[in-house]
């Protein structure tokens, strides 16, 4: 067996492995055996079909099984020990592969493209200067975000007469074509329920301005919701169809008022949003809220870094080498129901992603960031953590979060994204140790701003 390299420019190689007889005779032939020992073949007795018969009609075929799983393991044993940086599989080279006979040869030789990724430096220092942007929690976002706790706390209420946002509760029946007399055999709705606010008429909305328990109002529903036929057919228990020749007004007579009152901010809304007990008192509540939407910034603020830092690397590395042509042909046969133009309208994405891809790698080696299990439940707890907090549960248990973070982690795709950014935020927290921040504090508008994409 002999294996070379050769790197014919910067970012790419051939290699050359040349496999003789010796290499892979005692693999075929152990091969032969372990197939002779399951072989049915008629006429012969299971496992005593002869070699030089077996020989014959599977030798070829599996002669090259066994020499291209020889060839594979070579392969990357040699790109290990020689820690060869290659980007992709190696390819066949399309010009310098001799032919290969499986049935004729005992020496095969096979000839590989290999892409390397290019050489450059991307340890960081103190002359590194990069931004790093914290939000400002001031009282107006505290008390905001104390009010969506009452109000995502609050109840339904009944009332007497109606103002705007109440819903309403009632019966529908359908008018004649006047709109003075009930029409016999129309359509007919006992616990019709509305949201009249939402009624996309102005002039039909403002008919329940004031309205009252037991009165009874004419307005029409098709123009109410502009005659929309999903919105009828809600409405009016009717098919979509049904829905679109109703164009006739209705008489509804209230039964029920009811009004969404936000929950009072008292002891009853901090137990049940913290914990019994957790806190005491409005103030307390307050700095809570505060601590929390804080430390909820930190991690957009460190999601921000790496942006910052990204961009800051790639314009300090300037343009990098890469193995183009080849990368190109790696892209085309891993997307092989897309044609040329896919690769060319995403080449340069994927390089961009490429590219900060190695850089990462080289920070998280200088940096000496380790990733264990622990560390990625601890991300996919968090994760869970901010997706119930949308909803304003905050105070759930950790055996609750572990859950559904282990829940996460069965999915390969969500572990993977899991890891990578576990990854990334220890890079972040080391390298905000190395560089040169440029702290500044600016308001959640002006974050969310730095955030956008450029036009």
């Amino acid at each position: 067996m002999n294996i070379t390299f050769e790197k014919t420019d910067n970012v790419n190689g051939l290699l050359t492995i040349v496999l003789e007889k010796p290499d892979y005779e005692d693999k075929v032939t152990t091969a032969l055996k372990d197939f002779r020992k399951k072989a049915n073949m008629p006429g012969f007795r299971p496992g005593q079909v002869p070699m030089g018969l077996l020989k014959r009609r599977f030798g070829t075929e599996i002669t090259a099984e066994e020499v291209n799983k020889l060839l594979s393991s070579e392969i990357y044993k040699y790109i290990r020990e020689q820690k060869l940086n290659m980007l992709g599989e190696p390819l066949p080279d399309e010009e310098k592969q001799p032919k290969v006979d499986f049935e004729t040869m005992d020496t095969f030789t096979f000839v590989f493209d290999v892409a390397l990724a290019p050489e450059f430096d991307a340890k960081i220092n103190g002359r590194d200067n990069v931004p790093y942007y914290t939000i400002k929690v001031d009282d107006a976002m505290v008390d905001e975000q104390m009010q969506a706790y009452a109000q995502r706390a609050g109840q339904y209420n009944k009332v007497d007469s109606y103002m705007p946002k109440d819903m309403v509760k009632g019966e529908l029946e359908q008018l004649d074509a006047k709109g003075k007399a009930v029409l016999e055999g129309g359509i007919k709705v006992e616990n019709a329920v509305m949201l009249p606010d939402y009624m996309k008429d102005d002039a039909e909305k403002a008919k329940f301005e004031g309205a009252k328990v037991g009165g009874t109002i004419v307005f029409n529903p098709a123009k109410a919701y502009n005659n929309s036929d999903v919105e009828l057919a809600s409405l009016l228990h009717i098919t979509k169809d049904e829905a679109a020749g109703v164009k006739s007004d209705f008489n509804f007579k209230i039964t029920e008022i009811t009004r969404y009152a936000p929950a009072e901010i008292d002891q009853k809304l901090f137990d049940q949003v913290l914990g019994a007990g957790a806190v005491k008192s409005k103030e307390e509540f307050a700095e809570h809220i505060r601590k929390e939407m804080s430390e909820t910034f930190a991690a957009d603020s460190d999601f921000k870094f790496m942006q910052d830092l990204r961009a800051h690397m790639v314009k300090r590395l300037g343009k990098l080498e890469f193995p183009e042509a080849m990368l190109k042909r790696i892209m085309k046969l891993n997307n092989p129901e897309k044609d040329d133009n896919y690769v060319e309208e995403n080449f340069q994405g994927s390089l961009d992603e490429l590219t900060w891809h190695l850089i990462k790698e080289q920070l998280a080696d200088q940096l000496e960031i380790k990733v264990e299990q622990p560390d990625v439940m601890e991300t996919a707890k968090a994760a869970t953590r901010m997706q119930f907090a949308q909803y304003g549960m905050t105070n759930l248990p950790d055996d609750v979060l572990t859950n559904y973070a282990n829940e996460m982690l069965k999915n390969k795709q969500q572990a993977e994204g899991l890891v990578a950014r576990t990854v990334e935020n220890k890079i972040a927290q080391k390298a905000k140790e190395k560089v040169k921040l440029k702290v500044k504090e600016v308001t959640l508008d002006e974050f969310n701003k730095l955030l956008a994409p450029a036009k």
